[in-house]
């Protein structure tokens, strides 16, 4: 390797940086305090580990494609920092990554995600410290919002730098916050009654309605 360019991988200090740094911030806007927030806020650091782990540390996913990689794309250095943005390399992006399409779109992804997370942690502790059902802000469109929230900034991180493990997680993750969501709608329907009843039958659990004045049987 040329002695004048940096080593692209075994930057572990850069991996336990970069998870430090995203997992206090998503601590910060989500705030977990039941067994079920802290379950569900420990998968998603889990996912950051592993993602930053193979974008600085040992990049598995590289070796483990490098044969078919290599005969496909034989001009692409793929030790390289920039080879790690698969889909770019993959879809002939031969620019800067950081400006392709996919990883531009993983911005958008991220920073939706963590403003989901924001906006409804605001409510959730508001109705919390009252004692009420959260039905405004983010909940009035859907029910789950930091969950989506969760899934939102991990899929924009699969775009930005997918990785064999991260992609594996994924669903697996995704499945877990359903659960979740399920096991915490029958939580509120005991503790709210006829109030989650109405509530649910008028919000969507995870995709928003593009009408939002429209009502009727709730779905996913």
């Amino acid at each position: 390797m040329d002695q004048s360019t940096p080593p692209a991988y075994g930057l572990w200090s850069l991996v336990i940086i970069n998870s430090l740094v995203f997992i206090i911030f998503a601590f910060s806007f989500a705030k977990p305090q039941s067994s079920r927030d802290w379950r569900s806020f420990g998968a998603f650091s889990a996912f950051l580990v592993a993602l930053f782990t193979e974008m600085y540390g040992f990049p598995l996913t590289i070796y483990l494609l490098s044969g078919w990689l290599s005969s496909k794309f034989p001009g692409v250095n793929l030790m390289s920092h920039d080879a790690g943005h698969l889909l770019e390399v993959l879809f002939g992006w031969r620019a800067n990554p950081h400006f392709g399409p996919f990883h531009l779109l993983s911005a958008v992804f991220i920073g939706g995600g963590f403003w989901l997370l924001s906006s409804a942690w605001r409510v959730l502790y508001d109705s919390q410290q009252r004692h009420t059902l959260a039905t405004t802000g983010a909940y009035a469109r859907i029910r789950h919002p930091q969950y989506v929230g969760f899934v939102l900034i991990m899929f924009g991180f699969l775009l930005q730098w997918p990785t064999i493990l991260t992609v594996l997680m994924f669903p697996v993750l995704v499945v877990m916050y359903v659960r979740l969501a399920i096991t915490e709608e029958k939580w509120a329907k005991r503790e709210f009654g006829e109030e989650w009843v109405g509530y649910a039958s008028r919000t969507p659990r995870f995709i928003p309605r593009l009408d939002n004045k429209q009502a009727g049987h709730h779905h996913a």
